[in-house]
């Protein structure tokens, strides 16, 4: 039987306590790659732990952006999952409440901050 359909989604929020750097918005440079690294592993570790945790595939973080102030950094991720037949539908509202609930209310992501008002999740 055929391997069922890789969906999407994007997820997006605000770090308030790393500073963007014009070398975070250069897939290619030393310093997106390494931070890339970091806030996949974080992403991923949560998403796993949600109700889409058995789906899941992965992430990618597409990009970092200068946030509004000084010491905010935002982040841009595609993720993946295995869309089969035993979940039911794609639900974004429940992920974003898992995890809101998972970061303290959209306020903590390991050691990182977040703008409580940042977290983005599209189907």
């Amino acid at each position: 039987s055929p391997a069922p359909p890789t969906e999407h989604f994007t997820l997006n929020f605000t770090i308030t306590n790393l500073m963007f750097t014009t070398d975070m918005g250069t897939p290619s440079s030393a310093k997106f790659r390494s931070t890339e690294k970091i806030m996949r592993h974080y992403i991923d570790t949560l998403l796993q732990k949600s109700s889409i945790g058995p789906y899941f595939s992965g992430c990618k973080v597409v990009g970092f952006r200068p946030g509004r102030h000084r010491d905010d950094t935002g982040v841009d991720a595609t993720c993946s999952y295995k869309d089969s037949g035993s979940l039911a539908r794609f639900d974004r509202e429940k992920i974003y409440q898992e995890l809101s609930s998972m970061t303290k209310g959209v306020t903590k992501l390991g050691h990182y901050s977040l703008d409580q008002n940042s977290l983005h999740v599209n189907g």
